[in-house]
C-alpha cells in the first residue's frame, strides 16, 4: 500500500528559505488586500452614501483590468525579471492604498477618487498576477512547484479568514481611513522579502526574437491552441469562473431572499466557504502531480455540490454544504493552476498564466449578470442551480470536444494520467 504523506510533507516548500520569505510576505499583504476590499464596500455604501449601484461600479471597475491588462502582465513576466516586476507592482499598489487612506482620513475624498483608485489597483493585481505566480517556479525546485502552488492559494484563504473580520473591527472604531493605509503598509511585506531573497534566475526571453508585444502575445495563444490538454484545463475554467464562482452574489441572494437572514449571518456564510477553501488547499499541498483528471472532475463534482446547495431547506444546511464546495473549488483551481506550472516551459509560463487569470477571473463580470437574470426569473435558488448546471455542461462540453478531435486520449484522463507528455524545465 502507498505510503501516505506525512503532514510535515504538507509544507514541504516552505523549507527554501526564499520561498517562505515571500510566502509569508503574501499572507501579510493578502490580509491587507482582504482588508481594503471590506473598507472599500463600507467607504462607498455608507461613509460615501454611493449605494448598491455605486459599489458594483467601484468592484466592475477593479475587475475589468483582468480582462484588458492581464495578457500583457503575463507577456511582461515573460520578459523582465520576475523579481523586479513584482517589487514595482507591489509598490504600485501600496501607493494606490496609501492615496486612497490619505483622501479619507482627510476628508477630501469623493466616490470618483475611489473608482479611480480601485481601476488603478485593478491594474496593478493584473499586471502581478502572473508575475507572482510564475516567480514560485524560480523559488522551489521543480518537483514541489505543486505544493508551493497550493501553498499560496492557502495563504490567500487564510488572509480571507482574517482580513475582514480584523477590518469590521477596524472600522468600527477608527473608520475606514486608516484600514486603507494598514493595507498600503502590508504591501511592504512583499517589498521587504523580495528585497532579501538570493538572486533569481534571470527571466528567459521569448522564442519571438526582436518581435513586438502582440506577436509575443500571439505567439503565447498559438502555444495554448497547439496544446489540447491546455485548451481542455482553460475551458474547464472558463465554466467555473463565469458561472460557478459568484459566491458573493449567492450567498446573499440565498441568505436574504431563501433563508429571511441580516448580515451577521450573511457574513458568516464568508468565513464557512473560507474555512472550507483554506482546506481544499491545504489537501491540495499534499498532492506530488496535478493531474488533469483532478481538473475535470472537481469541476463536475464543484458542479453537483453547487446544485445541492441551492436544494438545501433551511440556513444552517446551506451553510454546512459550503464547506464542501469551499475544497471542492480550491481543488480544482489549484490542480488547474499547478497542471499550467509543471508543463508549461518556463519562457512561456507568465503568458499561459496570464490566459489562465484572464479566463478565470474575467469570466466572472460577464457570467454575474446572466446567473442575476437567471435568478430573478425564476427565483433566487435558481443563482446556485443554474450556476452549478452551467459548471457541469461547459465541463462535459470541454470533454467531449477536445477529447478525440484534437487528439486528446480521455482513457488517459480517466486513469488519472497527464494527456500529453510536457515537461517544464
Amino acid at each position: 500500500m502507498r505510503k501516505a504523506p506525512s503532514s510535515k510533507s504538507m509544507f514541504r516548500s516552505l523549507r527554501h528559505r526564499d520561498y517562505r520569505l515571500f510566502w509569508f510576505g503574501m499572507v501579510i499583504s493578502n490580509i491587507g488586500t482582504w482588508m481594503q476590499r471590506v473598507a472599500q464596500d463600507w467607504l462607498v455604501l455608507v461613509v460615501l452614501g454611493g449605494g448598491a449601484e455605486a459599489v458594483g461600479i467601484t468592484t466592475g471597475l477593479q475587475f475589468l483590468p483582468f480582462l484588458l491588462v492581464t495578457p500583457f502582465g503575463g507577456l511582461l513576466a515573460d520578459r523582465l525579471p520576475k523579481r523586479t516586476l513584482l517589487l514595482a507592482t507591489n509598490s504600485f499598489m501600496g501607493a494606490t492604498g496609501l492615496t486612497l487612506g490619505l483622501l479619507v482620513v482627510t476628508g477630501t475624498a469623493q466616490i470618483w477618487h475611489v473608482y479611480v483608485l480601485a481601476f488603478l489597483l485593478g491594474v496593478g493585481t493584473a499586471l502581478d498576477n502572473p508575475a507572482r505566480q510564475a516567480f514560485v517556479g524560480e523559488l522551489v525546485d521543480n518537483g514541489e512547484l505543486a505544493n508551493a502552488v497550493a501553498l499560496n492559494s492557502a495563504s490567500f484563504n487564510a488572509a480571507r479568514l482574517i482580513g475582514p473580520g480584523v477590518a469590521g473591527v477596524l472600522i468600527g472604531t477608527i473608520g475606514t481611513g486608516p484600514v486603507f493605509l494598514l493595507n498600503a503598509v502590508s504591501f511592504g511585506a512583499p517589498v521587504v522579502a523580495l528585497m532579501l531573497l538570493s538572486k533569481p534566475a534571470p527571466a528567459a526571453t521569448s522564442t519571438v526574437n526582436g518581435a513586438g508585444a502582440f506577436a509575443r502575445l500571439a505567439e503565447g495563444v498559438r502555444y495554448v491552441r497547439g496544446r489540447p490538454d491546455l485548451m481542455l484545463v482553460l475551458l474547464v475554467m472558463f465554466g467555473i469562473g463565469t458561472f460557478g464562482l459568484n459566491f458573493q452574489m449567492t450567498m446573499a441572494l440565498m441568505a436574504t431572499a431563501i433563508y429571511d437572514k441580516g448580515p451577521h449571518a450573511y457574513g458568516m456564510l464568508g468565513s464557512i466557504l473560507a474555512i472550507g477553501s483554506l482546506s481544499g488547499a491545504l489537501l491540495a499541498a499534499r498532492r506530488t502531480t496535478p493531474r488533469q483528471r483532478l481538473v475535470v472532475g472537481g469541476a463536475i463534482a464543484f458542479g453537483v455540490l453547487e446544485v445541492a446547495a441551492g436544494l438545501m431547506p433551511n440556513y444552517a444546511l446551506f451553510a454546512v454544504s459550503l464547506v464542501p464546495i469551499g475544497v471542492l473549488s480550491m481543488t480544482t483551481l489549484t490542480a488547474a493552476n499547478g497542471y499550467i506550472q509543471t508543463t508549461v516551459p518556463a519562457h512561456m509560463r507568465g503568458r499561459v498564466l496570464s490566459l489562465y487569470v484572464m479566463i478565470l477571473m474575467g469570466g466572472t463580470p460577464a457570467g454575474a449578470p446572466v446567473i442575476g437574470w437567471v435568478a430573478e426569473l425564476f427565483g433566487a435558488r435558481w443563482s446556485l442551480l443554474g450556476g452549478g448546471i452551467l459548471t457541469i455542461a461547459c465541463t462535459v462540453l470541454a470533454v467531449l470536444l477536445l477529447a478525440r478531435p484534437i487528439g486528446v486520449d480521455l482513457r488517459a484522463v480517466l486513469r488519472q494520467r497527464p494527456v500529453a507528455t510536457h515537461t517544464a524545465p
